[in-house]
């Protein structure tokens, strides 16, 4: 008899805001695949006899291949063992979600998502500030700031990613930034749009810096590469301190 699999939602790690759903599917595990910024005191909530295996996937660091964890969601669950795959975030946005439900499907194995906190969410409300605002900011957009090859996608719709009366979200955009915000400054966007740039969100050690986009990409540009997961916010509502 097959197992089954809960695609659970970390969200930015913190135990607090992982929804009641995904805790008890979490206590209920026989094995956890968890992502590297899924683990820490989110995994005390897993039970001790439960088989913790991490498959994280980091940007310029060893990490475990995409096809290894498909293969070991449908191992593990065709042993009859029910399955948690602990990603962070919102495993739905960014999150390579699709990928494994497709195995899931595939194998003919039984799947639920969990939804989850998204970064762009604790980022703003970490900053005190809306994602959006009834008169001057009535659409949100997320976008990836890097393609499979870890470089800026090269299809993004500029003409909408440069609009100043949108609120724009970008994953995994720490290294590709000064090059998106130099597009998006052709484009007509002005340099000293608001941007938050917020890193490790949740963590001991979070931050968050209020700029614009123009500072922003000048400092991602000077800066080294880091590890720490990181998202950005633009647009007028960025800079809001209300």
């Amino acid at each position: 008899m097959s197992g089954s699999v809960s695609f659970i939602s970390a969200g930015p790690g913190d135990p607090d805001l992982l929804t009641l759903k995904g805790a008890a599917r979490l206590r209920e595990a026989d094995v956890v695949l968890y992502d590297d910024l899924a683990s820490g005191a989110i995994l005390d909530l897993a039970r001790p006899d439960a088989n913790l295996v991490a498959v994280g996937k980091r940007a310029g660091r060893p990490s475990t291949k995409q096809q290894h964890v498909n293969r070991l969601l449908v191992d593990y669950a065709g042993t009859g063992a029910r399955v948690v795959r602990l990603k962070s975030g919102d495993a739905g946005i960014f999150g390579r979600l699709e990928e494994e439900i497709e195995t899931l499907r595939a194998a003919g194995i039984g799947y639920e998502i969990v939804p989850g906190v998204t970064s762009a969410c604790v980022a703003a409300a970490r900053a005190g500030i809306p994602l959006t605002r009834r008169h001057t900011s009535r659409r949100v957009q997320f976008v990836t700031g890097a393609d499979v090859t870890g470089e800026l996608p090269a299809n993004l719709n500029w003409a909408a990613l440069a609009d100043p009366d949108a609120t724009t979200v970008v994953y995994m955009g720490r290294r590709t930034f000064p090059t998106l915000a130099a597009k998006l400054i052709e484009q007509g966007l002005a340099p000293s749009t608001p941007a938050l740039f917020a890193e490790s969100l949740g963590r001991a050690d979070e931050r968050l810096i209020r700029t614009t986009i123009a500072e922003l990409a000048e400092q991602l540009a000077r800066g080294s590469a880091a590890a720490a997961a990181a998202v950005i916010l633009f647009g007028a509502l960025a800079g809001d301190r209300s």
